[in-house]
């Protein structure tokens, strides 16, 4: 029989090569209109950014609901009536409302950039098996979320699963795993961001729920560093003041596959990258995670402190600050608000026009 040889670009003439090789730009800026509809990129020019920006803010803005989060005593005298919204494009491109330098601790937040870290420095399967990716279903601190499954069933979204990535953190003392905790939260928004040692100092005098959490995770064979300062360090990291623009910069770093689009430093590698969005989208807003998700198919990341970030790949990041939170422990007005935004924007990942 004989057989059959198939064209390829290896086998062309060399005048068909030189054709190929003259359109392949054409063919790639032809394609960018099938992979972005002309109506998503519409809602993405930057007129229509601060339009919906402004929409968001004016909408939201007087919403009395919730409360400050008073476990930690200072974060109860955060004002209440702060509230910035800002986006960071992976173009570097910023648009901004509201209170966006006023500045909040990160809290939470920092869980999903600290574990983006930790994945790029020992990989996903590390911290898979470590750690763990599960969705506990259950409150940020909950014990009975370790007990059930001796501590392999949780994420580094929740407090037993953030202290024990924080003890992964590369370093040999604890000296070495905060100056790198630092540098990482730095690097992810572009500049140096400064300690509010009053929030530190108030839940450090009260945080003996993380220290019972370490000290179980350490029975079950679950923690990778003294206990007791890994709960230090993680509390020092929850402590860190950002602003809206700062949270906005670090979500748009993993929107840009780890790369920041201000300062173009490779933070961490697209490999980590996916892993870490993969766990914000199941596991970001507590136990309203799916809820969230549900509604707008986006990776988010909340904290108590009353930011939350969200990441729209390949596009931007997002993020909103309002203190009062709702009863699962995420700000009522950042919610709204970058909720509002996306379905606006129409950057919901499910949401697919037929052809």
């Amino acid at each position: 029989m004989k057989r059959i040889v198939y064209p390829s670009l290896f086998n062309y003439p060399k005048r068909n090569m030189q054709l190929v090789t003259k359109y392949i730009p054409l063919f790639f800026f032809i394609s960018t209109f099938f992979i972005v509809s002309p109506s998503q990129a519409q809602k993405l020019k930057g007129k229509n950014i601060e339009a919906v920006l402004n929409e968001a803010y004016i909408k939201y803005k007087d919403v009395e609901e919730g409360k400050n989060a008073d476990y930690i005593k200072e974060l109860a005298n955060v004002p209440s009536d702060l509230f910035g919204i800002v986006i960071v494009t992976v173009e570097g491109k910023v648009y901004s409302i509201g209170d966006v330098t006023d500045e909040v601790s990160i809290q939470s937040v920092s869980k999903a950039f600290i574990m983006a870290k930790v994945i790029d420095e020992i990989g996903a399967d590390s911290i898979a098996h470590a750690v763990g990716v599960e969705p506990t279903g259950e409150v940020f601190n909950s014990i009975t979320a370790i007990e059930r499954s001796k501590g392999k069933k949780i994420n580094p979204l929740v407090n037993p699963g953030a202290i024990a990535t924080t003890s992964l953190m590369a370093g040999r003392d604890s000296v070495q795993k905060w100056y790198n905790i630092r540098n990482t939260l730095n690097s992810f928004a572009g500049r140096d961001l400064d300690i509010d040692w009053n929030v530190y100092n108030s839940e450090a005098n009260d945080n003996k729920r993380n220290q019972a959490i370490s000290m179980l995770l350490l029975s079950y064979g679950r923690m990778y560093f003294d206990p007791l300062q890994s709960t230090d360090i993680y509390t020092k990291q929850c402590a860190v003041s950002v602003n809206a623009k700062d949270l906005a910069v670090m979500g748009s770093t993993l929107a840009n596959g780890g790369t920041n689009p201000l300062s173009h430093e490779v933070v961490i590698l697209p490999d980590a990258t996916q892993h870490a969005l993969s766990v914000m989208a199941t596991s970001g807003l507590y136990d309203d995670a799916g809820k969230w998700l549900f509604y707008t198919g986006i990776p988010a990341k909340s904290g108590v402190g009353g930011g939350i970030v969200a990441v729209v790949p390949g596009k931007f990041g997002i993020a909103a600050i309002a203190p009062p939170l709702d009863e699962a422990g995420n700000s009522v007005k950042a919610k709204l608000a970058i909720h509002y935004i996306i379905e606006k924007l129409g950057v919901n990942p499910y949401l697919v026009e037929p052809k």
